[in-house]
């Protein structure tokens, strides 16, 4: 088990802790009779997850992903607050974090592992323009973002997010009804649980691909001055006109 106390952050996977490949694992379309493949590589300081994604076999839907190897990992990350994905390159195609919390044993009729509920976050690449303009990205998921599914449909009635007992991770590329298709490639340079305190400086409530990170200090959409200010303000100038169009009013009235 990683039990993880009195630090800012924990990386899982870079950072202080090597890529490793035989960490990862193909799970694709293809255990239900599709063509999509993908593959997943490192140099240590970050790890590539790439591949082909066939749409056309499968009548418009399909997926690749690659999970986190063996039945035993259990990450504990109660003390943090969510996911942050240090992406260095990517193709500006669209990805999603999945976690679980439990896992059940394979099926002895057909050797498959039985579903259970995995939770999800979907998140938008940047593509890089030129060399001066690398698509590097910090993303920032709250533990609140990740929506529960089970087979691929949203569950409503579905638990929180166990965050003490992580036992999987995935990332995967898919369709999204037909909306993409063919290569795709992302490099991750580190995969890390984060808290407030330590990355805060930009607002969010929800998944952030701002560069600062998130803070609870103010809610999405609001400046850094105090909203009392612009109140007053708008309430000065809106009685400055009515008065002055009384005034108006009185001086035709007179005449």
């Amino acid at each position: 088990m990683v039990r993880a106390l009195n630090k800012s952050t924990i990386d899982l996977f870079g950072g202080d802790r090597e890529w490793t490949a035989s960490d990862w694992t193909a799970s694709d379309d293809r255990v239900r009779g599709g063509k999509s493949q993908s593959y997943f590589e490192t140099d240590g300081s970050s790890g590539r997850f790439y591949g082909d994604l066939d749409i056309d076999t499968l009548g418009g839907a399909g997926f690749a992903s690659q999970r986190t190897t063996g039945e035993d990992r259990n990450w504990d990350l109660s003390d943090y607050h969510g996911i942050k994905l240090n992406v260095d390159k990517a193709d500006g195609k669209k990805y999603t974090l999945i976690l679980k919390d439990s896992l059940l044993p394979q099926n002895p009729d057909n050797g498959r592992e039985q579903a259970t509920t995995s939770y999800e976050y979907d998140f938008e690449t940047t593509a890089p323009s030129t060399v001066d303009h690398p698509s590097s990205q910090a993303i920032y998921i709250p533990w609140s973002s990740f929506k529960p599914t089970y087979r691929g449909r949203e569950q409503d009635d579905a638990k929180p997010l166990k965050t003490s007992s992580i036992k999987r991770l995935s990332i995967m590329m898919r369709s999204f009804f037909g909306s993409q298709k063919g290569p795709f490639s992302v490099t991750i340079s580190s995969v890390s649980a984060y808290t407030v305190k330590a990355e805060a400086t930009n607002p969010a409530t929800r998944g952030s691909t701002e560069k600062g990170g998130p803070t609870p200090s103010r809610p999405i959409g609001t400046s850094s001055g105090a909203p009392w200010r612009s109140l007053l303000t708008y309430g000065a100038l809106t009685l400055a006109t009515l008065l002055a169009l009384h005034t108006l009013y009185r001086r035709y009235a007179r005449e």
